[in-house]
């Protein structure tokens, strides 16, 4: 299904504003990546209506506060406005953090003259600070009164949430929905604690992924009608294929979290919409998916580091739980991605990966290729475990790309899994190994 691109982020969606300022939030030194001076780092995202509200939230066992406060408020399926800041993830901050989190959506509801408890939060930075709650007050009240619906103030949000982000990270499409045009806008950060494992209510799932551990955060608007456990539904989905299908450096963040809001304005049957088998709602699930993995793929793109992109697709696995583990396997194994890096077609370390992940794998069954992205044509360095007569020099040309895809095909089953995926570089080392002597290069 094709999607029409549009300008305008988070406010292409009708009756959404948005706006980003700088309130010294990042003073407090928290890292190389946030330490940027006064660049903007807190983001009011607000719809003129209350809105059907979905999301997904992180399974890492230490939780953040903004994320204890949206669970259980997304749970009520009805929200307003969400506050995000950059530069302090407000985590591991104990009752202190809890009550600065709630206080902070207290003050947006009262800045923005909404009801109670129709504000969300969501905060990236460094653990183990407390927020500066004073500059956060002050940020907050300057950011209810420089609200807009113009591409600069989406601008200026998607800066105000980046960390070690190089670029901000924003999509919007326009499609039809039950002979209504709707939209669907978003905005993202997250270059390094990069491998979402996120549910919807931060539980974990009975099997959790293996391998899972800067902090992702996304944030999406749109204009369609639809009840929230319907939206609730396709964003499951949709983070399934996205979020969770990514890794920069195998590490879950304490405060990963996906919020999509509906606000209905686009005059479509919410009620049709909200059907789980009809057209209208397949139609959603599937724009809603396309936001995602598009913002999701910016994300990896944007890596603390990264030269090179690499979607891992495995196929032939015994079941999906295998394929995942043998794809997570590969895509997260150190020495596999600092060959990436150098781009040497190291098929030893790929299959020594295979062999150590929970996944069932047959040596003399294996094959791995390499191809362009979304291409058909494959070379084989492997074919049933053994090498093939492809050259060094062809295998070689093949990995050079910044972007190819990795093919690995067990011959066990049914069971398929990708997962895009980043090298390993000098250049990430550096970046987070830090200097105890300089506190401003320590990360989050």
């Amino acid at each position: 299904m094709k999607f029409k691109v549009i300008p305008g982020a988070v406010v292409a969606p009708l009756g959404f504003q948005t706006g980003g300022v700088f309130c010294d939030i990042k003073r407090l030194g928290t890292g190389k990546g946030s330490n940027k001076g006064p660049k903007r780092d807190l983001a009011l995202l607000v719809s003129d209506t209350p809105c059907s509200v979905a999301g997904m939230f992180t399974t890492n066992q230490i939780c953040a506060a903004p994320v204890k406060v949206c669970v259980s408020r997304v749970a009520k399926g009805i929200t307003q406005a969400v506050v995000i800041n950059s530069g302090n993830a407000n985590a591991c901050t104990g009752r202190q953090g809890l009550k600065d989190a709630r206080e902070m959506t207290r003050l947006t509801e009262k800045a923005l003259q909404i009801p109670d408890g129709y504000a969300l939060v969501g905060s990236t930075g460094r653990i183990g600070v407390e927020m500066p709650m004073e500059q956060v007050r002050a940020g907050i009240r300057d950011a209810a009164s420089q609200l807009g619906r113009t591409e600069a103030h989406a601008a200026h949000a998607a800066e105000a949430i980046m960390t070690s982000d190089s670029r901000p990270k924003q999509i919007a499409i326009e499609f039809k929905l039950g002979g209504k045009t709707v939209r669907l806008g978003g905005m993202c950060k997250g270059a390094g604690m990069i491998q979402p494992g996120m549910s919807a209510t931060g539980a974990r799932p009975a099997a959790l992924p293996a391998g899972l551990h800067a902090t992702m955060l996304a944030f999406v608007t749109t204009d369609a009608a639809l009840e929230a456990k319907a939206l609730q539904r396709a964003l499951r989905e949709a983070v399934a294929h996205s979020f969770n299908r990514i890794t920069v450096d195998g590490d879950m963040s304490t405060n990963d979290t996906v919020l999509v809001l509906a606000n209905g304005r686009a005059g479509n049957s919410a009620k049709e919409c909200s059907k789980f088998k009809s057209k209208d709602f397949a139609v959603f699930a599937a724009a809603l998916q396309f936001v995602c993995l598009e913002l999701a793929k910016m994300i990896v793109r944007d890596g603390e580091g990264v030269h090179r992109v690499v979607t891992v697709r495995v196929s032939g696995a015994k079941s999906v739980a295998e394929a995942d583990a043998a794809a997570r396997a590969v895509a997260n194994s150190a020495l596999v991605k600092t060959s990436w890096h150098g781009g040497d077609p190291n098929w030893g370390r790929i299959i020594d990966a295979l062999g150590y992940s929970p996944a069932t794998v047959v040596e003399d069954r294996v094959d791995i290729g390499y191809s362009a992205p979304g291409a058909r044509k494959i070379l084989w360095s492997l074919k049933r475990g053994q090498p093939t007569r492809a050259t060094f020099r062809d295998l070689c040309a093949a990995v050079a790309p910044t972007e190819y895809d990795l093919h690995i095909r067990l011959n066990l089953g049914v069971g398929e899994a990708v997962m895009y995926a980043a090298d390993l570089t000098e250049k990430y080392v550096d970046y987070n190994k830090g200097d105890v002597t300089d506190p401003t290069t320590l990360g989050g």
